[in-house]
């Protein structure tokens, strides 16, 4: 997701910072009980409508002046994509959907909760969007495969691989036309990341790919492996 910078100056693991990730601890836990305990479609499609109307929340306010800029208020970055995803995976529990909400959800999402890009500070409207948006397509992933109990596949993170790659090549040739950096993919972002760990662009690309290639396989193995009772 974008920066967005208004007033107050969020400083990563401050008090806001903590507070969020405690209410995803809370959060995490409490939609796990709700699929395993009482799986209801009519759950799935309010978190579904909930999650959509979010994501439209924060795509007009970043598309409404004084913000608007076209080199980061288009909704092309991964987590703009997670999160329709995510409410058509609760939607309609299809399997390429949910394949998508648990590879991009479990890493990319959860990435953007551990070192987030991002300058304002509660009680700022960006700084609740941002967090919103992200901690509501976490919860889905979860819910989706702890609660509801969906399992990820061999078939699904190939499927997750090729859209992640062509995501990845359109947006490189859109950012060298329009000046923007969405992805990250063609420099690093402003604030610290993980990234300052990877080297100099473009270097950090080619370990970034092979990381995300491998914890997705690891993530995938458990669930595939003979033996186990959930596969």
């Amino acid at each position: 997701m974008v920066s967005l910078a208004i007033d107050h100056e969020f400083t990563a693991y401050g008090p806001s910072h903590w507070v969020v990730l405690g209410l995803f601890a809370v959060g995490a836990a409490a939609v796990v009980t709700i699929g395993r305990a009482r799986p209801s479609r009519r759950f799935s499609r309010a978190f579904a409508a909930v999650v959509l109307l979010l994501e439209v929340a924060i795509h007009t306010y970043l598309m409404l002046p004084p913000r608007w800029n076209v080199q980061y208020s288009l909704p092309l970055q991964l987590s703009d994509l997670a999160g329709p995803i995510a409410a058509y995976a609760l939607w309609s529990q299809r399997r390429w959907a949910f394949s998508l909400t648990y590879y991009w959800g479990l890493t990319l999402s959860v990435q953007a909760l551990v070192t987030p890009v991002l300058t304002v500070d509660f009680p700022a409207l960006g700084f609740l969007l941002f967090w919103a948006t992200h901690l509501f397509v976490v919860w889905a992933a979860i819910y989706l495969t702890w609660g509801l109990g969906l399992r990820p596949d061999w078939r699904g993170y190939r499927l997750a691989v090729l859209i992640t790659a062509a995501w990845a090549a359109a947006v490189f040739v859109l950012n060298l036309a329009l000046g923007s950096n969405y992805g990250y993919l063609n420099r690093k972002p402003p604030t610290g990341s993980v990234l300052d760990l990877l080297g100099d662009w473009p270097w950090y690309l080619v370990p970034e790919s092979m990381i995300v290639l491998g914890v997705w396989a690891l993530m995938t193995w458990p669930w595939t492996r003979r033996g186990n009772p959930t596969a």
